[in-house]
């Protein structure tokens, strides 16, 4: 149930930073006594527009006819069904999206709890409950990144600062120490780092920054080189096993933009879950040990 809920929670708050993102429309000057007057309107409508779309106050709508819901409209996957997928004042088709994301977390949630690779000790309990912050996060960084391109500063940042938090409670109260705080700075440099090469020798062609932010986070969360270079191999073969398939269909061409940040979401839960077990098979594949 908590999964069903977060999931709705992640379709609302994707939404609500679009909103909050688009611009205000200019309303014209033979509307308004003069350009103080059109300034002061902006400013109005700037104001209620965030307030109506606030991730904590604001109400729930249909994104097509914007009427408010009513409870019975926010059930998770339920309403959806019930009303056939489409709004029950307007009638206009509501995306598969929601449903989808409603089902999504929840299977996420059960599936960390039975690889959780950490066991449930108090430290291990600690970082599990943030694991979960961590992977609604990364559903509703995912969605938006794929619908719009951009991996929101508002999302990154917030995400950043609890991995840091995570970091300095597990080496502080839970005996993590020194090496746990060292490798997750090794996790930084080498993925942060080579992203920013990446970032700054193409201009951004390769790579987005919002990118490159977000591998502070997920270099936090890996820690090590290691774990790292398995991230983002892991997050290129996810990459070329969609855009091949599009390249050969003729669907995609080598110049079409395909957002990055979600492959690199989906290897970072494998690498949490299985990277020791990968790491661990690869050098027994080599005769390493």
């Amino acid at each position: 149930m908590a999964g069903l809920c977060f999931g709705s929670f992640v379709n609302a708050l994707v939404w609500r930073l679009h909103m909050q993102q688009t611009p205000v429309k200019k309303p014209s000057r033979s509307r308004s006594i003069n350009g103080r007057l059109s300034a002061s309107i902006r400013l109005v409508l700037k104001y209620h527009s965030r307030s109506r779309y606030s991730i904590l106050w604001g109400r729930s709508m249909c994104p097509n006819c914007r009427h408010e819901l009513a409870p019975t409209d926010l059930v998770p996957v339920v309403s959806w069904v019930l009303l056939h997928g489409k709004c029950r004042y307007c009638s206009q088709p509501i995306s598969w999206q929601y449903p989808a994301v409603e089902l999504l977390l929840p299977v996420l949630f059960v599936l960390s709890y039975v690889w959780w690779p950490l066991g449930f000790s108090a430290g291990s309990t600690f970082s599990f409950g943030l694991w979960l912050i961590f992977l609604t996060a990364f559903v509703a960084l995912g969605i938006y990144d794929l619908r719009w391109f951009i991996l929101p500063d508002r999302i990154v940042y917030p995400l950043v600062g609890l991995a840091l938090l995570e970091i300095i409670i597990r080496a502080t109260a839970f005996g993590g120490g020194w090496r746990l705080v060292i490798m997750a700075f090794w996790g930084v440099f080498f993925l942060a780092g080579l992203f920013g090469a990446f970032y700054v020798i193409s201009r951004g062609a390769w790579i987005g920054f919002g990118d490159v932010k977000l591998a502070v986070v997920l270099g936090l969360l890996v820690g090590g080189p290691l774990m790292a270079l398995l991230l983002v191999f892991l997050a290129s073969v996810f990459g070329s096993i969609l855009a091949v398939p599009l390249l050969i269909k003729g669907w995609a061409k080598p110049t079409t933009q395909i957002p990055f940040g979600p492959f690199l979401l989906v290897a970072t839960v494998v690498v949490v879950m299985f990277g020791n077990h990968i790491s661990d098979w690869y050098s027994s594949f080599l005769y390493l040990r």
